[in-house]
């Protein structure tokens, strides 16, 4: 009888493909956090860049560490960066996003201005949220599936999110945490669901409530969940209807955040203004901007949802900024507007059909529209034709079809080895892009200048990388190269005004390139093209007049032109009158126009603002000498011999 009892250590074994469950959460989920960690270690040496300067060096709040705090908890995001009321309606409807702010605060109390540790916690953080969606996705499916089945798609599909190259820009831009935080949120609130629905523990449930809250802090994108997650219920569980209506209470904090959001930066979204940079939806037309007509913005939508699911499908080229004009003025007729049109009319009708037959392909289409629809511009507008980083809540739709279809028509028919060479082909890919572009994150200057490349009509990055080349030159020691800098700024910098006519920060770093190249003729201009677009412009007012200046000692040293010199110094003098080098000059180009005591009245008024400069005095007791006055001219250059001896060298 005992002979027949020994059987039954074959029924414990498992089957040849399956793999023991301790085993699976163990490595499978450590290796996929080590994987995205891995894609990212690159960039812990890289420095800060792109908006980083919004909410981190340059932000009052962040730079007092935690007792900035109550600031970034208080105000418009906008504010700690331009310290004045009213830059929230730089974008319809403001910004209020203090968590990420909050936590680069800390790490300022603690690194101070080093981006080493936003950089170590970025990828780190992006780690965990690949974890967590392998567990999400695995808990998600397990019903609807074999154990293993849903072993495999959710390790796939967390893989290939990973991977995904168009994620680069919000994990490799410290700024971006507010992508990856709001998305560990969403996803984390999702998984708690899921867990309450299958314990019936109401504290999984308060969690769940707390953690959106949190996540919706980070970004207001989360309030997308509020349709995902309960379709994500009814989907993939049983008599789910319970637990969906139950999700129906994350409104709740989703209502406190809309009250302390309103009670910062008030509840209107206002009129999208009438400027490009801040909206791609207007035109230039008979010497100013005007709205698109109706087929053109509806065109131009069009057109930009189909690039997001072409960047999906094969992400490159690349970049940083989809501005204004990078995406041109779409025609409905267009081509390829009508096939991003139909594309998404399939998964609309895809995303409907999800709801009626409760299927993983339905469900995918549902989220993936839902989380992009607050960045389409159709719900409302977002300042901007598109981004990557857009695509980091919705990649996830792609990323589980993608992770289902290998599952379903390779490793099924073809088996795990199969599916094994795919699913490394797959990620190899996307590896390689993602760890290449990664290096294009370094700093400004080689994200601006790699990526007016590719944006080669965005007004945005061939000003910035015009600004980005003005820079580098005045640190650049080697006479050639800085010549160069110079010039292909210049090139940039003139192609962004012909994109964005009304550009003024354009046309003042235009200025300030051509006054490094010493050609003044052209700086004056930039200057006063920038002063007619916004005649308070304090940079354009402040280097006109230091370039007025130097144009007028230009063409009295070198050019031997006195009148032209005097025309150009007495228009600096106009814009900056407590400026001394242009009084010295002015006093200088007198003497030699023999208009002494015009040149001593400009000597004497440098001499009482700097009545410790030796050379102030000399230039004082020259003009007295030319006007036969020695006594006083003597008196003077006593002085100046007392306060510095060597002023005598020389003479």
């Amino acid at each position: 009888m005992k002979d027949k009892k020994q059987p039954v250590k074959i029924e414990r074994s498992q089957p040849a493909t399956a793999i023991p469950d301790a085993l699976d959460k163990k490595w499978y989920g450590l290796f996929v956090i080590c994987f995205a960690i891995a894609l990212y270690i690159n960039t812990l040496t890289h420095g800060f860049t792109q908006d980083d300067a919004i909410v981190i060096y340059d932000n009052m709040f962040t730079t007092e560490g935690i007792s900035g705090w109550k600031g970034l908890f208080t105000k418009d995001t906008f504010f700690g960066f331009f310290k004045e009321e009213g830059k929230a309606n730089l974008v319809s409807g403001g910004r209020y996003r203090p968590f990420t702010p909050a936590m680069f605060a800390l790490e300022y109390e603690l690194a101070g201005n080093s981006p080493w540790l936003g950089h170590l916690i970025n990828i780190m953080l992006y780690g965990l949220l690949c974890l967590l969606i392998f567990k999400t996705i695995q808990d998600m499916l397990k019903e609807s599936m074999t154990y293993e089945n849903a072993l495999w798609i959710a390790f796939a599909c967390a893989l290939v999110y990973a991977a995904h190259p168009v994620h680069t820009e919000a994990v490799a831009n410290i700024k971006g945490r507010d992508e990856i935080v709001s998305m560990m949120g969403s996803v984390g609130v999702l998984w708690l669901m899921f867990r309450y629905h299958d314990t019936r523990q109401t504290t999984f449930l308060f969690y769940a409530m707390a953690v959106f809250f949190l996540a919706l802090l980070s970004k207001e994108n989360t309030v997308t969940f509020l349709a995902v997650i309960p379709l994500a219920l009814l989907t993939f569980r049983k008599n789910a209807t319970s637990s969906a209506r139950q999700s129906l209470l994350l409104v709740v904090p989703f209502i406190l955040f809309m009250i302390i959001r309103t009670s910062v930066i008030g509840s209107g979204f206002g009129a999208p203004p009438l400027e490009l940079m801040n909206n791609p939806y207007v035109k230039w037309a008979d010497g100013q901007y005007v709205p698109f007509q109706l087929g053109e913005k509806t065109a131009t939508i069009l057109y930009t949802l189909g690039k997001y699911i072409q960047l999906l499908l094969f992400p490159h080229p690349l970049t940083h900024d989809y501005y204004p004009r990078y995406i041109d003025i779409m025609q409905i007729s267009d081509p390829k507007v009508l096939l991003s049109l139909g594309i998404y009319l399939l998964l609309a009708i895809t995303a409907v059909a999800a709801i009626l037959k409760k299927n993983l392909a339905g469900f995918c289409a549902f989220y993936y529209l839902a989380t992009l629809s607050v960045v389409s511009n159709i719900v409302f507008p977002i300042g901007t034709n598109m981004s990557e980083r857009f695509l980091f809540m919705p990649s996830l739709a792609f990323a589980l079809l993608a992770a289902w279809a290998l599952h379903k028509w390779v490793f099924l028919r073809f088996g795990k080895q199969a599916f094994y060479i795919v699913l490394i082909l797959i990620l190899s890919g996307y590896s390689l892009k993602t760890v290449s572009r990664n290096q294009v994150w370094k700093n400004d200057f080689t994200l601006f200048t790699t990526d007016v490349k590719t944006s080669v009509n965005s007004a945005k990055v061939l000003n910035a990388a015009g600004g980005a080349l003005t820079t580098q030159a005045y640190d650049e020691k080697d006479p050639v190269r800085r010549k160069e800098y110079l010039q292909q700024a210049v090139i940039y910098l003139n192609r962004a005004l012909e994109i964005h006519p009304q550009y003024k920060a354009a046309a003042l770093i235009l200025g300030n390139a051509y006054s490094n190249l010493e050609e003044y003729d052209k700086a004056i201009p930039a200057y006063e093209r920038a002063l007619a677009i916004d005649n308070n412009y304090q940079d354009a007012l402040t280097n006109l007049a230091i370039t007025l200046r130097l144009a007028g000692k230009q063409a009295g040293e070198k050019e031997r032109n006195l009148q032209k010199s005097l025309i150009l110094l007495r228009r600096s003098y106009q814009l900056a009158p407590n400026d001394m080098e242009t009084v010295r000059l002015l006093g200088v180009v007198h003497g030699f126009l023999g208009k002494h005591q015009e040149a001593l009245g400009f000597f004497s008024l440098v001499a009482q603002n700097q009545p410790k400069n030796a050379f102030a005095l000399m230039d004082v007791s020259r003009a007295y000498n030319n006007l036969g006055d020695s006594q006083k001219a003597a008196f003077y250059q006593q002085q100046a011999i007392s306060i510095d001896p060597s002023v005598m060298k020389g003479q």
